[in-house]
């Protein structure tokens, strides 16, 4: 029966908003409705049923247990204003009735005519008063004046019905209200040149709402305001959230994350930050441009700010794969025993990917799959057209990094696969114009051409398992050190199960163990330096034994499970008490990110701290980075982050810039192509199929392939034999 159902897209014609949450079929003559979170078809009541089963209404359809809570209450706010709206109608209706019934035989009593009151046809068009506004008082005197507006389309205004016209032009100002608002926003932030994604802000909501509660006639903050009184108290604010982190570096560790940057103009700055469980704070920016090749200098910049946080809470410095880096990373450990250096992990596993691009026969498919992105989002008719097919969701997905964005992107395509091929074959399609260029014919080809959709698969097979680890070693939601060696040993795994053949899937390990030499060899892991007491060295071996045997708390049940189902960090803090010195060197190791997570340094006046002379601008300047900087990272840990980026957005052009932009400018084309005709993108990728398997769980538990493992001991050996060899030598 399923078989039989044939998807169709939802036309933009349909305004409700449960249309976004369904998927429409049809069956001959019938349209049947599917719920895209748990599935369900719904075979008649339309769109309205849809609507009640995703409000969680009881009547006439059941309530879904997967849809998310936001859309739930979506549903019943959009169910209950139907219903306010018609009880309005009605109320309104009757009291503007029974007032010009009064009108009438008032009138008829006075002058003693004709007690039959003819009513005055109302105009077709109703043009609405943007200032009139129906509150609880006013809901029986409505009165209307000339107003600029226009008549809603869709509503109905019969001659002969004050009522209905009324109403209706109390609905359509009523909806009014919160676009004036939106337009005055929009107004202020176009004037000022501030960027669109503003509105993405934890604050931009609160801020709203703040002014909204002292009502009319509230008078907004000065510029001297803002340069005086509010940034002392905001910077006040910032430093408490800060001071809460500085209080558990002692227990937990931190990180010192070194994030290069360079200006426009060329300026180069290290932006210093630390990073532990309970979040991440910005340190400073220093102005590195006249010491940045000297490895003396930029040693001693290290060691001031390791000083400045506490030699004894810092674990480890972490910055990119650079020589220079490397050389003061040797130094540190050389004159600093208990901190090491580490490469960032995320740039290490982008370097994999990376590597996987250059590989010729995927770079082929990478280049027809972006012929085909380009040529879609390009012309605004085609782009619509790909988002109907795909009820929304955009083909093309927004990564951290480019060659992040091309897997990603690939792996959308191949969900995506049979909706562009509906596209291509609809007569939709064949009717277009786009369709007869030679770009049209080529992605046509490409989308219809099986052997392109099965390699486009075999590469997110081999690339998904370095994708989930990407997420992992990036994230914030937890610190990725417990989970990085897991993340490598399945993508090895996956790639030779995908493989087979020992031949070929020994070209991409061999690309994985190159880039990943500098980590799996990585001395923090081994932990013997953290811990210089020998002592307590000597507890620690005894109590390895009873975590390796699994005696004592590690045994029981609760304590298996929790493997599972807690943080690395918070299981040995809740059943490693009778192993007290192991668990707290595994809780400061296991609680430390292994990448430099930051923020996008966007609009933050970096540059303008280091070019005022100014002393005391200097300080301001300071503190508004430091502000600036702290409350996009607590934004960010709060995953406040944009989930639905534009692939189009030129905010987005580093990483997109292959899927859709073209190599040069064709002047006819942008004539065709109207950026107020494109519907925005939806990004409900719910309509994919089932929620994906959260990264962490995906890594699952056990390790049975040991040529893993013994690929890297045998690396391992080799390198030493090197070593003698070349002690040998020198000898």
């Amino acid at each position: 029966m399923a078989s039989d159902l044939e998807p169709v897209p939802v036309n933009s014609q349909k305004h409700d908003p449960a249309w976004k949450h369904c998927q429409m079929y049809k069956s001959g003559d019938k349209v049947q409705l599917k719920c895209i979170y748990c599935g369900k078809m719904f075979k008649g009541g339309g769109i309205h049923r849809i609507k009640e089963h995703l409000a969680g209404q009881k009547g006439n359809a059941s309530s879904c247990l997967r849809v998310q809570p936001d859309v739930r209450l979506l549903m019943q706010e959009s169910l209950n204003g139907v219903v306010v709206k018609k009880r309005k109608k009605q109320k309104l209706a009757e009291e503007i009735t029974n007032f010009n019934s009064g009108e009438t035989d008032s009138f008829a009593n006075q002058s003693a005519l004709n007690t039959e009151a003819v009513m005055l046809p109302v105009a077709e068009a109703i043009e609405p008063n943007p200032s009139l506004l129906l509150t609880q008082e006013e809901e029986g005197t409505v009165s209307s004046k000339r107003g600029g507006g226009r008549r809603k389309k869709g509503c109905r205004v019969r001659k002969g019905s004050n009522a209905l016209a009324l109403i209706d032009t109390v609905y359509d100002d009523s909806k009014r209200v919160n676009h004036q608002v939106s337009l005055a926003i929009g107004r202020f932030l176009f004037d000022v040149g501030v960027p669109l994604d503003a509105v993405n802000s934890i604050y931009f909501q609160p801020m709203i709402d703040a002014i909204a509660s002292q009502g009319s006639g509230v008078v907004g903050p000065s510029y001297h305001d803002l340069r005086s009184w509010i940034l002392k108290n905001t910077v006040q604010e910032v430093r408490t959230d800060v001071d809460q982190c500085t209080g558990t570096w002692g227990k937990s560790g931190c990180s010192v994350l070194v994030d290069e940057l360079t200006s426009e103009n060329g300026k180069m700055f290290l932006n210093f930050s630390v990073y532990c469980p309970e979040g991440l704070m910005f340190l400073r920016s220093v102005d590195v441009i006249n010491i940045i090749d000297s490895i003396d200098a930029l040693y001693g910049l290290f060691k001031e700010i390791i000083e400045e946080v506490g030699v004894r809470n810092v674990l480890q410095i972490v910055t990119n794969n650079e020589e220079r880096y490397i050389e003061v990373g040797k130094r540190i450990t050389d004159n600093f025993p208990t901190i090491f250096w580490t490469p960032c992990a995320t740039h290490c596993v982008d370097l994999m990917l990376d590597d996987f691009r250059e590989l010729e026969w995927i770079s082929t498919i990478l280049e027809q799959a972006r012929s085909i992105s380009r040529f879609i989002y390009n012309h605004s008719f085609v782009l619509n057209m790909m988002r109907r097919y795909t009820f929304g969701v955009d083909i093309v997905v927004v990564g951290p990094t480019r060659a992040s964005t091309d897997f990603s992107t690939l792996k959308r395509m191949v969900s995506v696969k049979h909706n562009l091929q509906s596209m291509v074959t609809s007569e939709e399609w064949m009717d277009c114009s786009y369709s007869k260029k030679e770009e049209g014919y080529t992605t046509l080809d490409y989308i219809s051409n099986p052997s392109f959709w099965s390699m486009c698969t075999v590469i997110t097979h081999l690339t998904d398992p370095l994708l989930r680890l990407l997420r992992i070693v990036s994230g914030k939601k937890r610190p990725g050190m417990g989970y990085v060696y897991a993340g490598v040993y399945r993508a090895k795994e996956a790639i030779k199960k995908e493989l087979i053949d020992k031949k070929d899937y020994m070209v991409y390990w061999n690309i994985i163990d190159r880039r990943w030499e500098q980590l799996h060899r990585h001395p923090l892991h081994t932990a013997e330096r953290l811990v210089p007491d020998t002592t307590i060295q000597d507890k620690i071996v005894k109590e390895t034994a009873s975590y390796s045997e699994a005696t004592g708390d590690f045994g029981r049940k609760i304590a298996i499970r929790g493997r599972e189902t807690l943080l690395p960090a918070e299981w040995w803090s809740t059943y490693g008490g009778a192993c007290p010195n192991l668990a707290r060197l595994a809780i400061r190791i296991l609680s430390q990110t292994c990448s430099l997570v930051g923020c996008k340094p966007n609009r933050i006046p970096f540059q303008q701290i280091h070019e005022t002379k100014n002393y005391v601008e200097h300080q301001r300047l300071s503190d508004i980075v430091f502000v600036q900087y702290n409350m996009r990272l607590k934004q960010m840990f709060l995953n406040k982050e944009e989930d639905n980026p534009d692939p189009i957005s030129y905010d987005n052009i580093n990483y997109v810039e292959g899927w859709v932009t073209e190599r040069e400018m064709n002047t006819d084309d942008i004539g065709r192509s109207d950026w107020m005709t494109v519907d925005p993108p939806l990004g409900n990728i719910m309509v994919l199929g089932p929620p994906q398997v959260d990264d962490f769980e995906a890594l699952g538990e056990g390790f049975d392939d040991h040529e893993i493992f013994i690929g890297l001991k045998d690396r391992e050996e080799e390198n030493c034999e090197n070593n003698v060899h070349e002690v040998g030598k020198n000898s």
